[in-house]
């Protein structure tokens, strides 16, 4: 069981600033949408966690190639350290995007999708936080579960929004730039599930 392996601990405490840096993100990021366009300032806090995270990172796959024992497979904390850089990489680019497009007003479905991915993200940094001392993978169902859930309501507003963008009523330079914009927050909630995966199947390889 992953609890046994104490001595190799520290590189849980890396998993959990890493899944910090992914809620920190995620808030920035919610932030920024409901402040809009006087909230121009959480951006450059997204591009901080993102240059955090990379480091975070860097420690984290310096463990795995100069550690003996670990308390998982190194290739599943490969999989769990890319699963959570994806989450904020994805963040980052959309705000890379804001200032580059020049977007001059905020789409109320994408304010929404904020809230779903914080949602998401903070149910991953508690799933991972119990990873150290699962036993059975119901000791992350609950989180997991409301990961899935978040997904799904991601994908149902993520059509909505697209619908509405091509109806008709839009002009075409909006719809190019809001397109990009809902596919990126979407692809980010999607990410929070695939790290949720990667924590399913972690425990249940070592419960």
């Amino acid at each position: 069981m992953l609890h046994f392996f104490r001595k190799e601990a520290p590189i849980f405490d890396l998993f959990d600033e890493m899944a910090t840096r992914v809620v920190s993100s995620a808030e920035h990021l919610r932030k920024f949408a409901l402040g809009f366009p006087q909230a121009g300032s959480e951006l450059n806090r997204i591009h901080d966690d993102e240059a955090a995270a990379d480091g975070i990172s860097h420690r984290i796959l310096d463990r795995l190639n100069h550690s003996f024992m670990l308390p998982i497979d190194r290739e599943d904390a490969h999989a769990l350290t890319g699963g959570l850089d994806d989450i904020i990489d994805y963040i980052d680019s959309l705000a890379k995007r804001f200032p580059l497009y020049h977007v001059e007003s905020m789409e109320a479905t994408f304010v929404r999708q904020t809230e779903v991915l914080l949602l998401a993200a903070t149910r991953v940094t508690v799933a991972v936080r119990k990873l150290r001392t699962s036993h059975t993978l119901s000791d992350l169902g609950g989180a997991l579960v409301e990961i899935h859930r978040q997904e799904s309501v991601g994908d149902d507003n993520h059509h909505a929004a697209l619908s509405r963008l091509f109806d008709g009523s839009c002009p075409p330079l909006f719809a190019f730039k809001w397109k990009e914009l809902h596919t990126l927050i979407e692809e980010a909630i999607d990410a929070c599930e695939d790290a949720g995966n990667i924590l399913e199947r972690i425990v249940l390889k070592n419960a």
